[in-house]
């Protein structure tokens, strides 16, 4: 009957082990789990009286399925009605070889073994990672050999200092390093000694600085916001973007720098004396961290006045501590009313480097005191004439 555990219950059961990569990481380090018990269902005593042909067609299926990979313990049964029977009452599968039979994935095992194998002999640091992660490491079995190539390459190049692109291996390019930066940072982190990995970078998008290759310059975008600034091309509209170095350097002689989140907010950002604006990058200003010369300069930073906003601006003072808001204030959001929107995800957590009137209203924002949804005024929202008329 369907109660009883039939033979693709029990193959079931096992399914979810290899689901779970246990049966591979047996391959790489045996432990107690063979041999391994499966649940059984069986009939009971009034089940062999008022269903005996049925318990008797339900041992003869699972006796047949056995040859898959299961043995079956048989219990005598003497019954009133009967009389003496024998049926199955457990299922135990014995090896892991039968377990990987019963749910026919005997040829990926083959595959994984010979990856292990290669793994044991040339990266044994890695061996752990194959026992927690046997199903990705199958799943990467066409690409194992060039990750444990790279591996060995690094070990020998340690914080190489060049470009990705310049690595020079055999049937290994940049675009292989870039697709499997996520499983070659696990890899890495436990082949690379200590002082070959930088461990703030964090991510796939922080591979090269983790491991010492040389990434891509950060790039500054600006514009003059005078056509008399030195650095003025006749003819251009002031627009320009240069590498993180070089904005460092530049020193301009400018008294007011604009930050502003928004490309069309930079691109019509109105005419200022001794000023540019500078295109910004959301969170993360590593790319104006170095430029000291900011601090020289009245710095005025203009975001969206939603959550998010306010903590860029509090993530930028971490930087520029001296860095002003602009238009991101109560007066601004209330004239704009009609113009709000919902912010989708608001942030929550405190801002310890807002000013007492920037905590106010970040406050009335966060816990909704402004409106039973969370407010936002996009900064292309702010009429034009009112920004004009707000720029120092």
């Amino acid at each position: 009957m369907s109660e009883w555990t039939a033979p693709a219950d029990l193959r079931a059961q096992v399914l979810r082990r290899w689901d779970k990569g246990e049966l591979l990481a047996e391959r790489v380090a045996p432990g107690p789990l063979f041999p391994l018990r499966l649940a059984m269902r069986a009939p009971s005593s009034r089940d062999l009286s008022d269903h005996f042909e049925a318990v008797r067609a339900w041992a003869a299926e699972l006796q047949k399925g056995a040859a898959a990979g299961y043995r079956l313990v048989m219990r005598e049964v003497r019954h009133r009605v009967i009389g003496q029977n024998s049926h199955p009452v457990e299922a135990w599968v014995d090896t892991l070889d039968d377990a990987l039979r019963l749910v026919a994935k005997t040829r990926e095992a083959r595959t994984f073994e010979a990856l292990l194998a290669a793994t044991a002999q040339q990266q044994p640091l890695l061996l752990p990672w194959l026992q927690r992660q046997p199903l990705r490491a199958l799943a990467l079995a066409d690409q194992w050999t060039q990750l444990l190539a790279l591996v060995a390459w690094l070990q020998s190049h340690p914080r190489p200092g060049i470009f990705i692109r310049q690595v020079d291996l055999a049937g290994i390019h940049s675009k292989f390093i870039e697709t499997q930066r996520a499983v070659l940072t696990e890899l890495l982190d436990l082949a690379l000694p200590a002082d070959a990995i930088d461990p703030v970078p964090s991510g796939s998008a922080q591979f090269a600085r983790r491991y010492g290759f040389r990434g891509k310059p950060l790039r500054v975008r600006f514009r003059w916001l005078c056509p008399p600034a030195p650095g003025w091309v006749a003819g251009g509209d002031g627009d320009y973007t240069v590498s993180q170095v070089a904005f460092a350097r530049m020193a301009p002689a400018v008294r007011r720098v604009f930050i502003t989140e928004n490309e069309i907010n930079f691109l019509a950002f109105p005419p200022v004396a001794d000023s540019l604006v500078v295109f910004g990058a959301g969170y993360g200003f590593e790319a104006l961290a170095q430029a000291g010369w900011l601090s020289d300069c009245a710095l005025h930073y203009w975001g969206d006045i939603d959550t998010h906003g306010f903590a860029i601006l509090d993530q930028l003072r971490a930087h520029h501590p001296h860095a002003q808001s602009f238009l991101m204030d109560r007066q601004t959001l209330l004239e704009h009313r009609p113009q709000w929107t919902v912010e989708p995800q608001p942030t929550l957590r405190d801002l310890p480097r807002l000013s007492p009137e920037e905590s106010a209203l970040y406050d009335e924002l966060r816990w909704l005191r402004l409106s039973d949804q969370p407010v936002r005024l996009e900064q292309e929202r702010i009429s034009f004439g009112f920004v004009c008329r707000a720029v120092p």
